[in-house]
């Protein structure tokens, strides 16, 4: 024989109640069943609902109770079937009439006593069970109820009795062994004292109920059916990813469940727990799910961790003081306090100095403890011995639980660091030495990302999920977009990297999907987004709070570099393509550096320099290794090299730079690439990460360009003044033919000074035959004295500038 329970959600209508005879139909046929069920979802509440507003002399009591007979009526409608269904309208009528009189009573006398209370909420179970067992006969015969009251004997501690287990135990035995039919129906929760008097066994009581009765029988099982399919991973609400526990020990159950995991509370359960007895959570919905099975040898499947719970709604009290060192009693007094209050302690820490001790309470609790600790040692604070009791609120207590943890070394440093490593600060410790269980007192904002990066790091096959947030969809972004969008399947399947867009800004608008956003409709997504500013947009991205979080920047707009700050100190990444933060005054360039360390968050902006060419990631190695360097030059503009390589006697200078323009090579201002400011921001830049410290007044800027050019108001103005400028253009081409050499755009850093500027390169160069529009930089160093380092390839280009973002990305993930 085995126990089956039904909660309420599996009970809570006439539909669901079906499924639970079609499941008890099929189990019934295998051997005998002893069917535990609570009241119909919600019936509780409103059941006290009801006695609250009855005692406060409130008329909308009735209201409630017309509700519960209302929904009671309509579960016998959708049940009963033929002329049994007039008896059991009868039935509930009359239990129904009772109920309304013992409120009515109530409303009178205005008193809700603990007694009433029982008497009132006891309605729920005897309903339903009711109800049930006279839609169970339609189908087995061999059916009947049991009065729970009948068989379980508690003492008179109404609300939460406690049960007299002799007497219960051979209560159970003596029904079940005399018992003939294949399924009993118990109404769960309801107890009786010696005296007759309705008592219930408080939170939890059916899970009391079913496993009292399996205990006694020594059923085989006991099952719980509820609405999830078993205990999970973590919150399947808050973890996508969170998957049902095939095998866990009941301590580990218990841990869980004491820790968040509501499918069981844990006193509850003691009786099957003292007899072995397994206990299986199943899904009422999806009865052909597996569930989880607690029993005292679980095989486990999935390391040392079974799962992840946690607690919301926490407060953090801190007694601290020099006068508690050395002095015993303290820890006796504060948690003797607490405990004449009826406040519940969820956590303790200590450290070994003696200087504090840290509670963890239910924040409701708070304000009340903070008043009880006070006054129990205001003697002591009057004296400044220890300070008054301090809180710490919106905290949460995430726990990882696992029996085998103490047998595996490094759990407690991947879970702190994988937290640390997404900003998520721990401001207590719990672990006991059994090592079943370790605690972290966390912020309340920051649950989900704790809970997501904790499961993945223990769960999961090491696949790394990447949360970005692209500002700039224009030509390069909208190209990274794609490119993303192309490789996610690869990048899921050979690096194990999961990227995933979740947020996107134009100038105007932006739009969020925490569960990422499809990359194959975005542009007609964007145009049905919020407005955006820069502030609501950091803002959107700091509230969504998400694990391995970047930022990435394709703008050339001075104000969102300046936003780079706020990202770092949220522990966000940042990837820029915009060159203004990296060559703006070296202090700000400084501090980027600094918060990116301080955060733990990177800053890479590979794609400054030369779009997709590893140029600063290969700097960045030549120093990290010890590196010194003496001197760079380079062609580091795209944009000039394609110009130069196509202007010759037969184009003239307007029309190349217009077909630059056309074909994305320069900026839409083309000013700013042929001024050489761009060129001396990117030598500015290799320079500060080789170590120096410049600012680009610093850099000595050639300028080919005439004045006209130079003091050009707008972009129409400027490609005039490259048409009247012609022979100014032309004579540079030819000057540079007569002496057999080719123009190019250099940036050159010598022993701490830096300068650009066009120059003639004749045939022996290395920048003679640089072709369309590559880039070229030569590293000379202490370990490349005589032959340079060399780095070419296309340096422009909206395709390659967004393959070096894309690289930039995937550094990180990898990381």
């Amino acid at each position: 024989m085995k126990v089956l329970k039904f909660g309420g959600t599996s009970v809570a209508n006439a539909e669901n109640i079906s499924k639970v005879i079609t499941i008890l139909k099929s189990e019934s046929k295998k051997q005998k069943l002893a069917v535990v069920v609570s009241a119909l979802g919600g019936t509780t509440d409103m059941l006290i609902k009801a006695g609250e507003l009855a005692t406060q002399k409130d008329k909308d009591y009735i209201k409630v109770f017309q509700n519960i007979s209302e929904r009671h009526h309509k579960t016998v409608e959708g049940l009963i079937k033929g002329p049994r269904k007039r008896t059991v309208f009868k039935q509930i009528d009359d239990m129904l009439n009772d109920l309304k009189q013992i409120l009515q009573g109530i409303y009178l006398i205005n008193e809700f006593s603990d007694k009433s209370r029982d008497k009132i909420l006891s309605f729920g179970e005897l309903l339903s069970s009711y109800i049930i067992s006279e839609a169970l006969v339609q189908i087995e015969k061999k059916s009947t109820l049991k009065d729970s009251r009948d068989l379980i004997i508690t003492d008179s501690n109404y609300t939460n009795a406690n049960v007299i287990s002799k007497i219960t135990s051979e209560n159970i035995s003596s029904f079940f062994n005399k018992n003939k039919e294949r399924i009993v129906v118990l109404p769960g929760f309801v107890s009786s004292n010696k005296a007759g008097d309705t008592t219930t066994l408080g939170r939890g009581g059916s899970d009391y109920t079913a496993a009292l009765v399996a205990a006694a029988i020594k059923s085989s099982t006991l099952e719980v059916w509820t609405d999830v399919s078993g205990m999970y991973t973590a919150n399947p609400k808050l973890v996508k990813q969170a998957f049902a526990i095939e095998e866990i020990s009941y301590q580990e159950a218990m841990e869980l469940s004491h820790f968040g995991a509501k499918v069981l509370y844990p006193p509850t359960v003691q009786p099957a727990l003292q007899r072995s007895i397994p206990i299986y959570i199943k899904n009422t919905f999806e009865p052909k799910a597996k569930g989880t099975l607690i029993t005292k040898k679980p095989k486990s499947k999935n390391g040392p961790v079974k799962g992840i719970s946690h607690i919301e709604d926490i407060a953090l009290l801190t007694l601290e003081g020099n006068g508690m060192v050395g002095i015993p009693g303290f820890s006796k007094r504060l948690f003797s306090a607490l405990s004449r209050h009826e406040i519940n302690v969820v956590l303790i820490t200590q450290a070994s100095s003696e200087h504090s001790i840290c509670v963890g309470v239910y924040s409701k609790d708070a304000k009340q403890a903070k008043s009880i600790v006070d006054d129990e040692f205001a003697y002591e604070i009057s004296l400044k011995r220890i300070q008054p009791l301090l809180i710490e609120d919106e905290l949460a207590i995430v726990a990882v639980v696992g029996d085998k943890m103490k047998s595996h070394q490094g759990i407690s440093g991947r879970l702190f660091s994988s937290l640390g490593q997404n900003n998520v600060n721990v401001r207590a410790i719990a672990q006991g030495a059994s090592e079943r269980n370790i605690s972290a007192v966390i912020a309340h904002k920051d649950i989900k990302k704790a809970l997501n990066t904790l499961h993945n790091r223990f769960f999961e096959k090491q696949v790394k999920t990447l949360n970005l947030f692209v500002v700039g969809v224009g030509n390069v972004g909208a190209i990274l977009l794609d490119q993303i969008k192309q490789q996610q399947d690869y990048l899921s399947k050979n690096l194990l990297l999961n990227i995933k867009v979740v947020g996107i800004s134009n100038s105007r608008k932006m739009i969020f999907n925490e569960e990422g956003i499809a990359l194959s409709t975005w542009t007609e997504q964007i145009k049905k987004g919020k407005a955006r500013t820069h502030k609501s947009f950091f803002e959107a991205v700091k509230a969504q709070n998400l694990s391995n979080s970047i930022f990435i920047d394709v703008t050339a707009n001075e104000d969102v570099a300046k936003t780079y700050k706020d990202y770092l100190k949220e522990s966000i990444a940042v990837i820029a393509c915009n060159k203004i933060a990296c060559s703006s005054k070296y202090s700000d360039y400084q501090e980027l550096k600094e918060l990116s360390r301080k955060y733990n968050a990177s800053f890479l902006f590979e794609t400054n320099v030369g779009a997709g060419l590893p140029i600063i990631y290969t700097l960045n190695n030549l120093i990290n290794s010890g590196d010194t360097v003496t001197s760079i030059q380079a062609v580091l503009s795209g944009s000039l090299n394609f110009i130069f390589n196509n202007f010759n006697e037969e184009r003239t200078f307007y029309d190349v730079v217009k077909q630059a323009q056309d074909e994305g090579y320069t900026e839409p201002d083309p000013r700013i690439d042929l001024s050489g400011v761009d060129v001396a921001r990117k030598i500015l830049i290799l320079a500060r990460e080789a170590g120096f410290k410049l600012d680009l007044k610093d850099i000595k800027n050639e300028a080919f360009l005439p004045k006209s050019s130079l003091k050009a108001d707008s972009v129409a103005d400027f490609y005039k003044t490259l048409k009247s400028e012609a022979t100014h253009f032309e004579s540079l081409y030819q000057n540079a033919k007569a002496e057999d050499c080719q123009l190019k755009y250099v940036a050159e850093f010598n022993n701490g000074t830096a300068k650009v500027g066009l120059k003639a390169v004749d045939k022996e160069h290395p920048f003679y035959n640089l072709k369309g529009k590559d880039n070229i930089v030569l590293f000379y160093t202490h370990r490349y004295p005589e032959q340079p380092l060399i780095i070419k390839g296309a340096g422009a280009g909206a395709q390659v500038t967004a393959s070096g973002l894309f690289a930039d990305i995937i550094t990180l993930g990898r990381n």
